[in-house]
């Protein structure tokens, strides 16, 4: 049989147990420039700036549109 927990964990520490996660990620969230618009954007997420992602064009942002 696996372990179990002793006590039940509160709401306050099961709060403050999971309020690190979010800091965990630190600044480790990695910037590319995006190869259409040259924009730094996230890595592996739709460009914010032209809204593509892998050469489709994913979503349709009033930049883009402008651009036209």
């Amino acid at each position: 049989m696996p372990p179990v927990p002793k006590r039940k964990r509160s709401q306050a520490r099961r709060g403050a147990h999971h309020s690190q996660w979010k800091s965990a990620l630190g600044g480790r969230l990695r910037l590319v420039p995006c190869p259409r618009c040259k924009e730094p954007r996230p890595a592996h997420r739709v460009c914010p700036n032209c809204g593509t992602y892998r050469g489709r064009e994913v979503l349709e942002l009033e930049a883009a549109k402008k651009r036209e």
